[in-house]
């Protein structure tokens, strides 16, 4: 039985199965720019994932400059604002995501620094 049909031959079914793959028919091109655009966004995003967890978790980002932080964050707002006036989504998204990160970074830099700092002032 096929969808409540008792009396439905194979060509039938073979026949509305072409008719739902070209309804909905989609195919997955590895020289899309789309395909590459969200494989960078996402990989740039979560690329700052496992610094933002190590930061919270040790309280400290000694090791990373404010040099890197400040410019990166400027050029993913120049990205942000881009990705905004090409209404390219997938880097204006992105972009966004990772700016917040990397601020999440730069304010935990600045927290832990200046906590460490009045415990050493305190001593």
């Amino acid at each position: 039985m096929f969808l409540g049909f008792k009396h439905l031959d194979n060509s039938a079914i073979i026949e509305a199965s072409t008719l739902i793959s070209e309804h909905f028919h989609m195919t997955l091109d590895l020289s899309s720019p789309e395909l590459f655009g969200f494989a960078a966004a996402t990989l740039s995003t979560i690329a700052f994932l496992p610094q933002v967890i190590k930061t919270w978790k040790t309280r400290s980002a000694k090791d990373v400059s404010y040099a890197l932080l400040l410019t990166f964050s400027t050029g993913c707002f120049c990205w942000v604002i881009y990705g905004y006036q090409t209404d390219a989504k997938p880097v204006m998204i992105a972009n966004a995501f990772t700016l917040t990160l990397n601020l999440a970074i730069l304010a935990m830099k600045f927290t832990f620094e200046n906590e460490s700092n009045a415990m050493s002032a305190e001593d």
